[in-house]
């Protein structure tokens, strides 16, 4: 019998400091944090949805949410989420469920260290 072998999907993420500086020039410390902060809430919220919509198999919501994961990550520098977040959205608009349950779990967890990633950015005044 063939030794089985696990894969343990490990895909560093990045965040664009030039866009978070962005932010911070534009608005402000005050103001930038509290964009920040709001944005990070919103996709935690909104990767939750994606998981509900499926679960439901309801691939317009889907596609829908995943765009708006797009958004959201890039206007925070996350290019990575923003690209998953994108290949979702295409695969609900195909209705492709194989492809939207791989991506899905690729998009969750690329959304976690990518949440966390800001997180532990302790000094945001890049």
């Amino acid at each position: 019998m063939a030794d089985i072998l696990t894969l343990a999907p490990d895909e560093p993420v990045r965040l664009d400091r030039d866009r978070l500086s962005g932010l911070y020039l534009d608005l402000g410390r005050t103001a930038a944090e509290d964009v920040i902060c709001r944005a990070v809430e919103e996709l935690a919220a909104r990767l939750g949805q994606c998981e509900s919509h499926w679960r439901g198999a309801d691939w317009p919501a889907l596609g829908k949410c995943a765009r708006s994961l797009v958004a959201i990550s890039d206007q925070l520098g996350m290019a990575l989420l923003a690209r998953v977040a994108g290949d979702l959205a295409t695969a609900a608009t195909a209705e492709d469920g194989p492809a939207a349950d791989a991506v899905l779990f690729r998009l969750v967890r690329v959304g976690d260290r990518s949440l966390t990633a800001v997180w532990d950015l302790r000094d945001l005044s890049v």
